[in-house]
């Protein structure tokens, strides 16, 4: 049996062309210069693939557009004519809605899962109108699986989006919650593996460190995702593939708080990464899981 883990990094980049990490142009880039110790040697068995997140379309990729695009296959920016900033508008809802990974997955009869974990709190800001539905969120309900809550994480039975519940414990109410090590994150990630064909997980802390240039942080939490990505690897059942992309760059070009239009990375890992060989846009990775898990 196939099965996929697929991390979602909002915000991570590639540069366009493999900087001379002495340059003064890496300065701005921690993608570069972070030196990556734990993941490089594994990629000897990988891939890691430029994809292209503006799929033609004239302007800046945006995460909701990316997003949809991301996760259906289908070029949401040019179906709208343009890339559309923060949330699904109605349109790429209902895209969503008829069809996502994690939709698709299930409707095959396939066990699908969204590995982050949620708090009461934030339905009851949704349900008052102070926050929308992400992309993913959009996926879940549209698939019609559980949401994985506050308990889950407490069990080790999901993960907070920013992988070490750092910033869950800084908010009132939730100092209880203990810090976890990357390596455990990666592992519990892993876990869920075992009983699922499809585990998708959605960190957005690249997007927000690239959005505040935050040079110190962003070393920092590519730190704590090198460990996390490696552990979840080593941990995954052999018969999975680790599959990492995102929508749009950020990160990767802290000279500007903006978005990017780099290519973002494509990271395969594990018994089926031939099945993405081949891509070269965002567009593509939904169809290579599909193919892979043969539904």
């Amino acid at each position: 049996m196939a099965r996929v883990i697929f991390v979602f990094l909002d915000g991570l980049g590639l540069a366009t062309s493999p900087p001379d990490c002495g340059s003064r142009a890496a300065a701005d880039n921690p993608v570069c210069l972070y030196r990556w110790s734990y993941l490089k040697p594994l990629l000897k068995s990988g891939i890691l693939l430029p994809l292209d997140a503006t799929l033609g379309v004239e302007g800046t990729p945006q995460s909701a557009t990316g997003q949809v695009s991301l996760l259906t296959g289908r070029s949401a920016q040019r179906e709208l004519g343009h890339h559309l900033a923060a949330y699904p508008n109605a349109q790429l809802q209902d895209i969503l809605g008829r069809d996502n990974v994690l939709k698709r997955v299930a409707s095959a009869g396939l066990q699908a899962t969204f590995a982050n974990a949620y708090t009461r709190q934030y339905f009851e800001l949704v349900e008052a109108g102070k926050l929308r539905h992400s992309a993913t969120t959009l996926c879940v309900l549209s698939a019609g699986l559980p949401f994985r809550l506050l308990e889950d994480l407490l069990a080790g039975r999901a993960v907070y989006w920013d992988i070490t519940n750092v910033h869950l414990r800084q908010r009132e109410g939730y100092e209880h919650v203990p810090e976890i090590g990357p390596q455990e994150a990666g592992r519990r990630l892993a876990r869920l593996a075992y009983d699922h064909a499809l585990v998708l997980f959605e960190c957005f802390e690249p997007d927000r460190l690239g959005h505040q240039k935050d040079r110190e942080g962003a070393l920092v939490f590519l730190s704590v995702l090198d460990r996390f990505l490696t552990s979840c690897a080593e941990a995954m059942p052999l018969d999975a593939t680790l599959v990492v992309s995102s929508d749009h760059g950020n990160l990767e070009d802290l000279s500007t708080g903006a978005h990017t239009s780099n290519p973002v990375p494509l990271l395969a890992l594990g018994a089926g990464v031939e099945e993405f060989a081949g891509a070269t846009r965002i567009t593509d990775v939904a169809p290579a899981i599909y193919r892979l898990l043969r539904v």
